[in-house]
């Protein structure tokens, strides 16, 4: 079988495909041309075609756009075997920082890393979600914590963007933490001062940790505020450990999306549906920090909310690079239908970062996709510890 005239890439023997622009397509085909979509359908309905042409042979299995993680923490040193062990053994997280372990050991041993170390540690996580069928990710800065450190962050993420086949949306995270030797005033004022920096090197987003033991709303306004008035869009982590009113402030700066929302309720839901800020789950961090409810999914879905998924990819709490096993999560423990999960990492998750390229298959998209190890997309919830991934396909170039 050859492609449709001008195609660079044929995927044939789709049993079925999940395009997101429409229904499910059974015994598919589809075409990507110049790293675009250019055409998909039913096998029977190919257009004419010549000429040679790389095909992938799906071989019956279900094909998804490109998973899109809207939320990870990629760059990083050091580990946090400690925080877990401890966590296990029933110590809050609270008092894990308290000591200096969470955030601050790991801002320790990023610091101490070389740049070099740095873009290794993350390149080979951005692989493996590569090899997890993620195309498009958000990758935010964190663990640095002062201005040069967060700024060779930034380094590391475009290294790793030029390196690799993963699609990047780079995220300015300076207000992740306020390290233990600052003044809480002082270390604001520093985060917003370097915003311009931040965005001269390749930062798309600020975000800020907006939570109890983290940065009050207002301090997170303040940063907010300026990025926006800075032109970088923002995004801000909410509801976690405890609802301190950061969703609503989500709400009313207009946030691209507010992420994590473990303590969501159905007002605050209300709030980001009425506002159009995407809802950013994070099932494998709520798994691991052992939070007590599953209730946010219930509640955004009543109110009408757009849900995306991400894997909060990080040393300590949600040591994640797969979106397959963030679906099954989804389903299984927020309680998400199949159809509903899959929209959430691929089209949904896009819309967080405000992108309409990815996280479907449209004509004119980008001919990112996934090939799973699955017939139907409810057996990839259904198959738990299996290879969830047969191949990834990122602008018409199989990478793995």
């Amino acid at each position: 079988m050859s492609a449709p005239a001008g195609a660079d890439l044929l995927v044939r023997n789709i049993g079925r495909l999940l395009p997101m622009t429409g229904p499910p397509v059974e015994s598919a085909a589809l075409a990507i041309q110049n790293g675009l979509v250019s055409w998909y359908g039913p096998a029977a309905d190919l257009p004419e075609r010549h000429g040679d042409v790389s095909e992938l042979d799906a071989e019956g299995a279900c094909v998804v756009p490109g998973f899109v993680d809207a939320h990870t923490h990629l760059p990083w040193a050091g580990s946090r075997r400690r925080d877990l062990e401890e966590r296990l053994a029933g110590v809050p997280y609270e008092a894990i920082l308290a000591r200096g372990g969470g955030i601050h050991s790991t801002v320790a041993a990023t610091r101490a890393a070389s740049f070099d170390e740095l873009v290794a540690l993350t390149t080979a996580r951005a692989r493996l979600m590569l090899a997890n069928g993620t195309t498009t990710a958000e990758v935010k800065t964190g663990y640095g914590l002062t201005r040069d450190d967060e700024l060779r962050l930034l380094d590391v993420v475009a290294a790793v963007a030029a390196g690799t086949a993963l699609r990047v949306e780079p995220t300015y995270l300076g207000a992740h933490a306020v390290p233990p030797d600052r003044d809480r005033a002082d270390y604001v004022a520093e985060v917003v001062a370097t915003l311009p920096a931040a965005q001269a090197r390749g930062a798309r987003w600020c975000d800020a940790f907006c939570d109890r033991g983290a940065f009050t709303v207002g301090e997170a306004r303040t940063v907010l505020a300026a990025a926006r008035d800075a032109g970088l869009g923002t995004r801000l982590h909410a509801d976690q450990l405890a609802r301190i009113g950061a969703t609503g402030l989500a709400a009313e700066l207009g946030c691209a999306s507010a992420d994590h929302l473990d303590h969501l309720d159905a007002e605050g839901a209300q709030a980001l549906a009425a506002a159009g800020v995407v809802a950013v789950l994070l099932p494998a961090c709520t798994l691991t920090i052992g939070e007590p409810t599953w209730d946010a999914a219930r509640h955004l879905r009543a109110a009408g909310a757009t849900i995306a998924l991400g894997t909060d990819c990080n040393p300590g709490t949600s040591w994640c690079e797969s979106m397959p096993y963030v679906v099954q999560l989804a389903c299984l423990a927020y309680g998400l239908p199949v159809a509903e999960a899959f929209r959430a990492a691929t089209l949904g998750s896009a819309q967080a970062l405000r992108r309409n390229d990815v996280g479907h298959l449209g004509v004119g998209a980008r001919g990112d996709l996934a090939v799973l190890e699955a017939e139907h997309e409810a057996d990839l919830v259904a198959h738990l510890g299996a290879r969830p991934v047969r191949a990834t396909v990122v602008g018409g170039v199989v990478t793995t």
